[in-house]
């Protein structure tokens, strides 16, 4: 089946999650100087770290669609199992800010990001799977050395966030940054592809 129904749905699931978060930030009630705005910072803090996730997610969700032409029904499963769980980001971002970067909510918004990681890549492989062993999305995907490392970085920083919550933030945003960019060969394609068709 065609995946443009698939990439739409996502696409505004998304918009939709960064919406609500972004809906979360409230005005200060009282003071009209930037003093007024230093107990909001939790919360920007908390929007920054998880716009930038949902981002990312959104950005290497697009570029792994752009190697493939069609999907089947596990990538839709696969797919909404993802969203399911990125849907929860809000839920877990207001929880850590409202509460200041506590232990049990940095732990608990850790853990909605590590499920993130593991559906991502359960949605990649399923994914390379169904285009084929020699597929551009499976040759790229490689010994996904990315999603191995991520796993043990979030585990890790999930205990640590019961006794440093910082600390955790800190390897959570560490996680963010290796998945900043997306796989090179996956950006090499979709640029040779552009410079074609302008050609």
């Amino acid at each position: 089946m065609k995946k443009g129904r698939m990439e739409a749905f996502s696409d505004g699931v998304i918009a939709i999650i960064i919406t609500i978060m972004v809906l979360e930030l409230k005005v200060p009630e009282h003071g009209q100087d930037l003093s007024s705005l230093i107990p909001l910072a939790p919360f920007f803090l908390s929007y920054i770290m998880s716009f930038v996730y949902v981002g990312i997610y959104w950005n290497n969700h697009h570029h792994m669609h752009y190697l493939v032409s069609s999907v089947n029904g596990k990538a839709l499963w696969a797919n909404l199992f993802l969203l399911f769980w990125l849907s929860l980001i809000p839920f877990g971002t207001e929880w850590m800010a409202a509460n200041h970067f506590g232990q049990v909510p940095v732990a608990v918004y850790g853990f909605i990001l590590l499920m993130c990681g593991i559906s991502y890549t359960l949605l990649a492989h399923i994914l390379a799977r169904h285009c084929g062993r020699q597929s551009e999305l499976a040759q790229a995907l490689g010994k996904d050395w990315k999603a191995k490392l991520s796993t043990v970085v979030y585990v890790i920083a999930i205990i640590t966030a019961l006794w440093l919550p910082v600390l955790a933030c800190v390897l959570y945003a560490a996680v963010a940054f290796i998945w900043f960019m997306p796989d090179r060969r996956i950006e090499k394609k979709v640029l040779n592809d552009e410079n074609y068709n302008k050609e």
